[in-house]
């Protein structure tokens, strides 16, 4: 398949899954954002979930109705297991670019977790030290359906307890690989001394998408359900795989054989010479041959 075909199947599934919107934006969204969005001035952090395959297309639209100036942002890049690692320090430098705190995060690795726990702690004791307010501190995980935003909640709940030695019964939120598990606001605790909380949020989406792309790979990775077919999905997906970087780099090795010329080394040389090249670029837009999309 070449770009053509890729272009066309990416067109008609975006098209198609437009205009099923109904079938992903429902009542219980439509009034989880109002809830929601009541809530984001309150909170001191906000947490912005996004599946780090794509960074630009799983971003949270709600938050565009606030000013920048009045948030503490803070872009989370979770499933960075399935990502790309190298384009992942990409992103953090274009997000550093844009004046955006961004941290990649995997929410199942417990090490990982930890890590972005202390993150957090700096970042609110760096608050502390700025308003000298001894107020509870919250942040508001929000974002698309499917990235990933219980898991991170549970884990760093998990972690925070241990880490302060306290009792009792431990919280848990739902957690799911299908879209729209998460029904209300949940709120756990990840730190003492001082104490902070998460709120956990369930996914929201907007009430249209008018990017064909983004909403092709926003069913490429979860976020909404498919509603176009698993074939039409498929032979989309294997149109960005068959067009891919990693894909190429595996044919000329097949098609080399034993040739001395295609070592690993070299491979890596050709890819840092591409990545040269996306710094050039900007990133306009999310890099496609990043999925890594399981079966559910």
């Amino acid at each position: 398949m070449g770009m053509a075909s890729r272009s066309i199947g990416l067109k008609e599934i975006g098209e198609a899954l437009k205009k099923a919107k109904s079938g992903w934006y429902s009542l219980h969204m439509a009034a989880a954002s109002h809830a929601i969005a009541q809530r984001i001035p309150l909170a001191d952090f906000i947490l912005e979930v996004r599946d780090a395959r794509i960074p630009l297309s799983s971003h949270c639209q709600l938050l565009s109705n606030f000013p920048p100036s009045s948030l503490r942002r803070i872009i989370v890049m979770n499933k960075t297991d399935l990502a790309n690692r190298s384009q992942l320090k990409e992103w953090t430098k274009y997000f550093e670019q844009q004046n955006c705190i961004s941290y990649g995060v995997n929410s199942h690795n417990k090490e990982d977790v930890k890590k972005f726990l202390n993150f957090l702690q700096a970042q609110v004791r760096e608050l502390k030290r700025i308003d000298h307010s001894g107020h509870t501190t919250t942040m508001m995980i929000i974002g698309i359906p499917n990235v990933g935003k219980s898991a991170l909640a549970n884990s760093l709940h998990q972690l925070g307890r241990i880490s302060a030695a306290e009792k009792g019964k431990l919280k848990h939120t739902i957690v799911s690989p299908h879209p729209g598990e998460t029904k209300n606001i949940s709120s756990l605790k990840i730190g003492s001394h001082p104490n902070i909380y998460v709120l956990d949020t369930p996914g929201i989406l907007p009430p249209q998408i008018h990017d064909s792309e983004v909403c092709t790979k926003l069913a490429l990775t979860g976020a909404i359900e498919n509603l176009v077919g698993e074939k039409e999905l498929a032979r989309y997906f294997l149109a960005i795989l068959n067009t891919s970087d990693g894909y190429k780099k595996w044919e000329r090795l097949s098609t080399h054989g034993n040739d001395k010329s295609f070592t690993g080394q070299e491979v890596e040389g050709s890819s840092d010479s591409k990545l040269n090249m996306k710094r050039k670029r900007q990133y306009p837009s999310d890099h496609t041959q990043d999925f890594m999309v399981n079966r559910r």
